[in-house]
């Protein structure tokens, strides 16, 4: 069952939601409800995805051959700029 909700938007945001609609040819109601669903999701944690989630599959993927390099990362930086400098 679908129920109504009239919201009052400033001048501005009714322009922004235009825009977009128009732009991805869509109703402004279907921005409407994809801004709401999504909020909706955020706030209760649904997707809530950490940056390390996003890269945890690439983290130790490539090796660089050189052992300590995030303890002396630095001085790997500095050898590489006087080396290509």
């Amino acid at each position: 069952m679908q129920s109504q909700l009239t919201v009052r938007l400033s001048d501005d945001l009714d322009k922004e939601i235009s825009i977009l609609a128009k732009r991805l040819h869509l109703k402004r109601s279907d921005i409407v409800r994809m801004a709401l669903e999504r909020f909706l999701d955020e706030f209760q944690g649904k997707e809530e995805v950490r940056p390390y989630e996003k890269v945890k599959n690439l983290i130790g993927a490539i090796s660089s051959g050189i052992s300590n390099h995030g303890e002396s990362h630095r001085e790997h930086l500095l050898r590489k700029f006087k080396k290509y400098a």
